[in-house]
């Protein structure tokens, strides 16, 4: 009895270790595979940013300016004797100006240039987005909601008398519609204005404008006018400056967004409605999204605005350039640059189609992203609008229900037996769904006329843009996701881009071919998130090239011609070393794509050498780096343990 019952113990000692030991080891391996999974992860993103070359942000070749540039400086001052107008002139021109801030910004720059043409005075425009009926706050005029009235008269006093208001003697007749009244094409040459309505502006010594395309004066001007070309950008950068509460929030963000040392990249989608349903581009986006673009798209066929069918093939017009980068496709490109996960990017626009869904790759990729309501608070935002008038909320009203004596009347007088039954009941469509922007769609085929606060939040569009355009003109890097339409409208990237290209020629902005673009990511659409060495190296060369001269000579044939402020090569710049004409190129009818600047006077180029000076010349270029990356051959590429197990991981998921 006592030999069976210390087996017993012995045995019972034995399965209590032997469930320890089980309990250890599931423990020790639940414990290391947690780290294995967070090690693995770990490393792929840094797999990732090593192969596409991803720097930290103190290596500045990804941010210093671009040195084939920086002898261009800008130099808008008349080269000729320009007289100073005179106050006996042939009358006054008043103006309508209808659409958003790249609309808006483009218009008054041709009204200032045509007033000078025509020796007349210009009142100040009316931005009919920022009327007092629109709901914005009194504190403002229509053109102070953006504007510093007071500076843009004072600055073209040399070029053009602008004065507030008509005479008193006059607001009668306008409001008696007696005056002469145009609606000019984008495309209107100064001929048209000479014979067409300069006679008239004499004789009825008022006339009026309305200005709805974005402009009301061809952008490329003859040959004998590079004065008038001038004065467009004397009004775009120098006299439209924004009102004083724009320009100082907009410095705060400019300074919270460097706060931490670091340099950002400003970013703009260009993800607008109407645009892309000019062009079409409904089935890149998903559900309610693309039928809303194919109703907006159907309501320009009725306008007439566009002749093209309905349903068009969004793909193949994505392959063509005609619509824009989606901010996934920019997330890959600018890892592909070599901008590490934690660079900083600004997300600018006042509207963004699709919503925050259509951002989760971008910012799965850069956590860093940010806009203006994270980088601002409520009241700051707020005191930028002013104190409004309280609104009553958009409020969707059920439809009233149909009484049982209703639907039987109707069922009796719905025709002859036998009858079909009636169709099964839809899904409830519930009260969320009708409440928002879209909710229309739920119950009605036509979009609903906007209602007060509608009015208002597109008011308050024009400031957000106005912000964002103040902090993309500051910003070390700008990508733009949709410039140069095809809509042969200013656009908002093509303005800060010329913006920039006027106040610091050097910076780096990138001016893409959308449809290049589009060529790389069909080599590689199927698997974008794993690019080899090869594509890598082919789209970095292309985007470092766009910075310089071939984006240039790209803007000069494409942008150009659409909008003359979105490059304003070579009128109002100048270079303090001449620029071998071997170098300048051409276009057929003799005008200059690169090159053509005339020599920068004395003053221009002492200020430029002292600014040299500061610079550090001891970081290489980008252009150096480049070709540092390109001596490396394929075998030694293949040798590196970070592209190994880059190529070699077949599981790793970018959604996680």
């Amino acid at each position: 009895m006592v030999f069976k019952s210390r087996i017993k113990w012995i045995a019972l000692f034995v399965m209590i270790l032997s469930v320890g030991s089980l309990v250890v080891h599931l423990s020790m391996t639940k414990s290391s595979g947690v780290q294995l999974a967070y090690y693995a992860r770990d490393t792929l993103w840094q797999d990732f940013d090593s192969l596409l070359g991803a720097q930290d942000f103190r290596n500045k070749h990804l941010w210093r300016p671009v040195k084939s540039l920086e002898t261009l400086q800008p130099y808008a001052n008349p080269r000729i004797s320009f007289p100073a107008p005179s106050s006996k002139n042939n009358g006054f021109i008043y103006a309508k100006i209808f659409g958003g801030f790249d609309k808006i910004r483009s218009s008054i720059c041709d009204l200032v240039t045509i007033s000078r043409l025509l020796n007349a005075t210009l009142i100040i425009p009316e931005l009919q987005e920022s009327l007092r009926s629109k709901g914005v706050s009194k504190k403002f005029k229509s053109f102070s909601y953006l504007y510093d009235e007071e500076q843009f008269i004072s600055f073209l006093k040399n070029d053009v008398i602008v004065a507030k208001t008509l005479p008193e003697s006059l607001k009668g007749a306008r409001k008696r519609n007696e005056f002469p009244l145009f609606k000019p094409k984008n495309s209107a040459s100064p001929k048209f204005y000479l014979e067409e309505v300069l006679p008239k502006l004499k004789k009825a010594k008022v006339i009026g404008l309305i200005v709805s395309d974005g402009g009301c004066l061809q952008s490329t001007l003859p040959a004998s006018m590079p004065e008038l070309q001038r004065l467009r950008c004397r009004v775009a950068f120098h006299a439209l400056q924004l009102r004083s509460e724009i320009q100082v929030l907009g410095k705060k963000i400019v300074e919270r967004l460097r706060k931490s040392g670091q340099p950002f990249l400003a970013y703009h989608p260009g993800l607008v409605r109407d645009k892309l349903a000019y062009q079409g581009c409904a089935e890149l986006f998903q559900d309610i999204h693309s039928e809303l673009i194919q109703y907006r798209r159907d309501q320009m066929i009725k306008q007439k605005i566009i002749s093209e069918a309905l349903i068009v093939d969004s793909h193949l017009r994505r392959d063509n350039g005609l619509c824009p980068l989606m901010p996934e496709e920019v997330g890959i490109l600018l890892k592909a640059l070599g901008y590490s996960q934690k660079a900083i990017i600004y997300l600018a626009g006042s509207e963004m189609f699709g919503g925050q869904r259509v951002l989760i790759p971008l910012r799965a990729m850069f956590p860093n992203l940010v806009d203006r309501t994270s980088l601002c608070s409520r009241e700051e935002l707020s005191e930028l609008v002013g104190p409004e008038t309280p609104l009553p909320e958009n409020t969707y009203e059920m439809p009233p229900r149909k009484s049982d004596k209703q639907l039987k009347e109707e069922w009796n007088k719905a025709g002859p037996r036998p009858r079909p039954l009636p169709p099964p009941p839809d899904r409830p469509i519930y009260q969320h769904e009708k409440e928002g922007w879209y909710g229309w769609l739920t119950e009605n085929d036509t979009e609903p006329s906007p209602s007060p606060m509608d009015l208002r939040n597109q008011a308050h569009r024009l400031l957000w843009d106005a912000l964002d355009f103040a902090v993309s003109v500051e910003a070390d890097v700008f990508f733009p996701g949709f410039n140069d339409d095809g809509s042969g409208l200013p656009d908002f990237s093509s303005l800060v881009m010329g913006q920039r290209l006027y106040e610091r020629p050097s910076s780096r902005t990138y001016r893409l071919d959308r449809k290049v673009i589009q060529e790389f990511f069909n080599i590689t659409r199927e698997d974008m998130y794993h690019p080899n060495r090869n594509w890598t190296l082919r789209v970095r060369k292309y985007l470092n090239s766009s910075l310089s001269e071939s984006g240039l000579i790209r803007q000069s044939m494409l942008s150009k011609p659409r909008s003359f402020l979105s490059h304003p090569l070579p009128e109002c710049s100048c270079r303090t070393l001449a620029l071998e004409e071997s170098k300048q190129i051409r276009s057929d009818d003799g005008r200059f794509l690169y090159g053509g600047e005339d020599e920068c006077p004395k003053w221009i180029k002492s200020a430029g050498m002292e600014k040299s000076k500061t610079d550090d010349g001891d970081q290489p270029d980008y252009e150096h780096d480049l070709l540092t990356e390109q001596s490396e051959t394929d075998e030694e590429f293949a040798k590196s343990k970070v592209a190994s197990a880059f190529d070699q991981d077949e599981e790793w998921d970018p959604n996680d």
